[in-house]
């Protein structure tokens, strides 16, 4: 899935961003996944639901949901009640009443349209805000961000992918960030020397698993940032 609704911090003090205020002009056919159902739960048609979001809560003002099967098409679901349950989101839609009916949507992403994703405050970036980005050091390209990290360091790491396919691993931290334009899709950063050789490339299966929410954005003047 390349659209969700995870997030991570810098300490930047920008506002929420693909571009602030950029999903407003969003395809309203372009849809973001905010859980996706992995088992049945209980008897009566309730399922589990592993969370691509930071925004559980929201699911109280979300009744009209879109669940996306293995084959891609696209089916209109109505939410009569959530609650979180180890871990996942227990939700259940009308009309799914029994553990046979919740067996079909075993596998389906349930989406929201882009134009309804919660807007961030302050110094917070959608990660497939980020996915995509050129990173330049210095004024030179040094890769596009392929996915985003989160381990024991304060900071995310972006993981990289430059031109020969090679990865490697950066802070995203204020202190290396010297602007984001998420409009024209770049990163302006200045890292210290050496640092890119010292990064060690990571397997994509690893970020992806490490990953657990969206990433940050920058602007000019911001000073600091924090994972979220």
């Amino acid at each position: 899935m390349e659209q969700d609704e995870r997030l991570a911090g810098t300490g930047v003090r920008p506002e929420h961003n693909p571009g602030p205020g950029a999903e407003e002009h969003a395809d309203e056919d372009e849809f973001i996944t905010i859980a996706k159902v992995t088992k049945t739960q209980g008897r009566n048609g309730e399922v589990a639901a592993t969370l691509f979001t930071n925004f559980p809560e929201r699911f109280t003002s979300r009744k009209r949901l879109f669940g996306f099967d293995g084959k891609g098409q696209r089916h209109e679901l109505e939410l009569e009640e959530h609650w979180p349950h180890k871990g996942q989101i227990v939700l259940k839609f009308a009309g799914v009443d029994s553990i046979e009916q919740a067996e079909t949507l075993l596998g389906w992403e349930i989406r929201i349209p882009r134009s309804q994703r919660a807007q961030l405050e302050g110094d917070q970036f959608y990660i497939s805000d980020l996915i995509g980005c050129a990173v330049y050091d210095r004024g030179q390209e040094i890769g596009k961000v392929h996915d985003v990290q989160f381990g024991s360091g304060e900071a995310p790491l972006l993981v990289l992918k430059d031109e020969g396919g090679k990865e490697h691993l950066v802070p995203f931290a204020a202190s290396y960030i010297e602007e984001i334009a998420l409009e024209q899709k770049q990163v302006k950063m200045n890292l210290p020397e050496g640092l890119l050789e010292l990064s060690l490339p990571v397997s994509t299966q690893l970020a992806g698993a490490q990953v657990k929410y969206a990433t940050p954005r920058k602007h000019k003047g911001a000073r600091g940032k924090k994972a979220v």
